[in-house]
C-alpha cells in the first residue's frame, strides 16, 4: 500500500510540475529505463524526468521539491547531463533534471575566459575555445561525450591535469540554485566582501557566515587533511576555501566536485590557458610491468606536459574493435588512424607490449618539442632491451594512441558482451615516488580475486583506472567487489594517496570516505552538506550519506 500510494503522489507531482514550468516533464517508462543508469556499474530507476527550460523552471522545482519533501521523505532532485558519471552520481530514485535539452547554450568566449551553461558538450565547447586559440585544459578521456557541467559536478581532470590541474582551477564564477528554491551567483571573494555577504540577514549570508566558521575555526585541522596528491576528489574540499594568507574566501571550491549534492548549476565561467604551439610524443612500449614505476619516475623528472598510458588487453581490444572507433571519428578518420597506426606494429615484431606509454611535450616551436622528446628518448635507454621507442613530433600522428587510451573504457562497455565493466576501483591514485612499492602489491590483489582488468590512466599523476570485467549476474562475482575495493583502498591510503582523483564519490566510494578522513573532517563534511541541503533535497546516497549497502544492492541488471 506504501509503494502504491507513492507511485500515485510521483504521478501527481509530475502533473504539478508539468503545470509549474515551461520545460517538459516525461514519466513514461522508456524514460525511466533510459534514466536509469549511467556509466557507474550502478542502477537507480527515477520516477520522473523534468526538462527545466531556464533558470527559473530549476528555481521552481527545487521549491516545489522542498515544499514537499515533509510529505513524501523520498523525494530528491538529481541534475543530470551526459551520464557519463563512473561513480553513480548522475541517477536517482526520485527526480532527474535533464540538462542538457535547455541549458546548452555557449554564451561568450574570449582568449582568457567563456561563460557556458551546464548542459554544453565539451567537444562543442572546445570547438568555440580553439577559435581563440585558447584552451579549457582539465576535460577527461570522455572528452567526446561529457559535458562541462558534469566536469564541474566531479571535478574532472584528465591527460592536462599534470601540466594545468583540474577542474576547480577553472571555475571564475558559478551561479547555483539552493535548496531555498533561489539562484546566487557565486565567486571567490575578498575578506571586505566577504564581511558585507556575511552581514546579511538571508539564506545566502547564514551560508557564508557557517562556512567561514567551519574554516576558520577549524583551519589547520582542514588544511592537513588535504589529500598529499597531485589531483583528488573526494569529499568536499573545504581546504580550498579559505586562505587566511592571501584573505581569499572563494565557495565555488565547494561547489566543484560536491556532485550535485550542494545545489544546481545553472551558470558557469570558466577561466581558460592559451593552446600550446605545439606538442610532440614518446611513446614507450614496455615489453614487462615489473619496472614500471621506475621508468614512470624517470619520465615523470623529465615534466611532460602529459603522460599516459593503457595495457596489453586494451591495446588488443582496440585492435580487434578498431572499426567502433567511427562512432566517434567518422569512417574517413577511422581510416586515416589506421594507416598511421601500421608503423608502429613494426615495434611489436617481439609481441604485443605489456604496456603502452605515451609522453607529450609541447613548446613555442617545433625544434623546442622535437628537443625535448629526443632528451626523453637518449635518457630512457637505460632500460635497454625492457623498452622500444616510437618518437612522433606531429601532433596529428601522435593522437593515435591517445584516441586508443580515451576510447578503452567505451570499447569495454559497450562491446564486451559477456562481462561488464565493474568501475569500483576505478580511479585510484598513488604519489608516484611509491609506485615502484605500490603497483605490485597492487597486482596481487587483481590476481588474488582473479579479476579480469585493463589498466589505463595518468601516469604522471600516478593517477590509475583499473576496471574489471566481470558477470554481475552471479553471485560469487559480486562477492568480490566489497572485499577487493576495501584491500586496494587500504592499499592506496596507506601511501597516502586518494580513492579518487577524478571520478568522484558518488555510490562507489561515498560509503568508504571514513577510510580516507578523520571523523572530525567526516563532521564538517556533515555539516556543510545539512548548512546548504537540510532537507537533503539534492542528489542523496552520494556523498555524506553514502551507503554501501544501499549501493550494492542496487548493482546495474540491465545492459
Amino acid at each position: 500500500m506504501v509503494m502504491i500510494n507513492f507511485i500515485l503522489s510521483m504521478a501527481n507531482y509530475a502533473r504539478e510540475l508539468e503545470k509549474l514550468i515551461d520545460g517538459e516533464v516525461d514519466d513514461s517508462a522508456k524514460a525511466k529505463d533510459y534514466y536509469s543508469h549511467d556509466a557507474s556499474m550502478f542502477e537507480l530507476r527515477p520516477e520522473l524526468i523534468a526538462f527545466p527550460a531556464s533558470s527559473e523552471d530549476v528555481q521552481k522545482i527545487v521549491k516545489y521539491v522542498g515544499d514537499n519533501k515533509a510529505k513524501n521523505h523520498g523525494l530528491s532532485i538529481t541534475a543530470r547531463s551526459a551520464g557519463t558519471c563512473m561513480s553513480g552520481g548522475a541517477i536517482n530514485e526520485s527526480i532527474i533534471l535533464d540538462m542538457t535539452k535547455y541549458f546548452n547554450q555557449i554564451e561568450e568566449v574570449s582568449e582568457k575566459s567563456a561563460r557556458v551553461q551546464p548542459g554544453v558538450h565539451y567537444r562543442d565547447f572546445e570547438a568555440e575555445t580553439l577559435k581563440h586559440g585558447a584552451l579549457m585544459p582539465s576535460f577527461p578521456a570522455s572528452r567526446e561525450l561529457c559535458t562541462v557541467g558534469g566536469m564541474v559536478a566531479n571535478n574532472s581532470g584528465g591527460e592536462k591535469s599534470l601540466q594545468f590541474g583540474k577542474t576547480e582551477k577553472f571555475i571564475e564564477e558559478l551561479k547555483v540554485v539552493f535548496s531555498n528554491g533561489k539562484e546566487y551567483t557565486i565567486k571567490p571573494l575578498n575578506k571586505k566582501e566577504l564581511d558585507e555577504k556575511m552581514a546579511q540577514k538571508d539564506f545566502e549570508g547564514k551560508l557564508y557566515r557557517n562556512v567561514f566558521k567551519i574554516v576558520d575555526e577549524n583551519y589547520d585541522a582542514i588544511k592537513a587533511a588535504r589529500p598529499n596528491v597531485s589531483k583528488d576528489s573526494t569529499g568536499y574540499h573545504l581546504w580550498n576555501v579559505w586562505d587566511k594568507k592571501k584573505g581569499k574566501f572563494d565557495l565555488t571550491q565547494l561547489i566543484v566536485g560536491s556532485q550535485g549534492t550542494l545545489g544546481i548549476v545553472t551558470d558557469i565561467k570558466f577561466r581558460l590557458v592559451k593552446k600550446p604551439a605545439h606538442s610532440g610524443s614518446l611513446i614507450i612500449f614496455l615489453n614487462h610491468m615489473n619496472n614500471l614505476g621506475e621508468v614512470i619516475n624517470s619520465v615523470v623528472s623529465h615534466k611532460p606536459a602529459t603522460f599516459e598510458g593503457f595495457d596489453n588487453y586494451t591495446l588488443m581490444l582496440s585492435f580487434k574493435l578498431f572499426f567502433f572507433f567511427h562512432k566517434t571519428l567518422g569512417w574517413a578518420k577511422t581510416i586515416g588512424l589506421g594507416f598511421q597506426l601500421l608503423p608502429s606494429l613494426i615495434n611489436f615484431r617481439r609481441g604485443i607490449p605489456k604496456m603502452v606509454l605515451i609522453a607529450e611535450f609541447t613548446g613555442e616551436t617545433p625544434e623546442d618539442v622535437k628537443a625535448k622528446v629526443e632528451k626523453l628518448h637518449t635518457d630512457m635507454k637505460y632500460f635497454g632491451h625492457d623498452a622500444l621507442f616510437e618518437e612522433d613530433e606531429t601532433e596529428i600522428k601522435q593522437r593515435k594512441f591517445q584516441i586508443m587510451r580515451r576510447e578503452s573504457f567505451n570499447l569495454l562497455r559497450n562491446k564486451v558482451h559477456d562481462k561488464h565493466t565493474a568501475p569500483f576501483i576505478d580511479d585510484l591514485v598513488v604519489p608516484p615516488e611509491h609506485l615502484t612499492d605500490f603497483l605490485p602489491k597492487l597486482r596481487v590483489i587483481i590476481n588474488k580475486y582473479k579479476l579480469l582488468a585493463t589498466i589505463a590512466g595518468h601516469m604522471g599523476d600516478g593517477n590509475f583506472h583499473v576496471i574489471p570485467l566481470m558477470k554481475f549476474e552471479l553471485e560469487a562475482e559480486k562477492a568480490k567487489i566489497e572485499p577487493a575495493m576495501r584491500e586496494v583502498n587500504e592499499l592506496v591510503l596507506s601511501y597516502g594517496g586518494s580513492m579518487s582523483g577524478e571520478h568522484n564519490d558518488g555510490m562507489s566510494r561515498g560509503p568508504w570516505l571514513h577510510l580516507q578522513y578523520s571523523d572530525e573532517i567526516l563532521e564538517h563534511f556533515r555539516a556543510v552538506k545539512k548548512l546548504f541541503d537540510p532537507k537533503n533535497i539534492f542528489n542523496p546516497k552520494k556523498k555524506t550519506d553514502a551507503d554501501w549497502d544501499f549501493s550494492i544492492s542496487h548493482l546495474r541488471e540491465h545492459f
